[in-house]
């Protein structure tokens, strides 16, 4: 991709699937990579940070004799998502007003 992945778009992104269905963080990363250039070493930084900041909040599951570790958004990622959805739109926008 040409353009620069902001960690706040990369929340916004990550936020935007989580609030579609929880996810752990092999799917998170492989959703991401399928439409933005990634490696898995920066999405769980971004995941830590959105746990520790109240965005998100995990569970454990059994699979196949082990635990994954899902993601699940909280009303405050929910919040957060939303800000960042009016923001994306308005910035999206003036750019498109800008490049046509």
């Amino acid at each position: 991709m040409t353009y620069q992945v902001t960690a706040p778009l990369l929340d916004a992104c990550v936020l935007g699937i989580v609030a579609k269905e929880d996810s752990y963080g092999y799917t998170l990363t492989q959703k991401v990579r399928e439409l933005i250039d990634i490696s898995e070493s920066t999405l769980y930084p971004v995941l830590r940070r959105l746990q520790k900041d109240k965005y998100l909040e995990t569970y454990d599951q059994p699979f196949q004799g082990r635990n994954r570790r899902y993601y699940r958004i909280t009303d405050e990622g929910k919040a957060l998502l939303e800000h960042y959805r009016n923001e994306w739109s308005d910035y999206k926008g003036k750019i498109d007003t800008l490049i046509g």
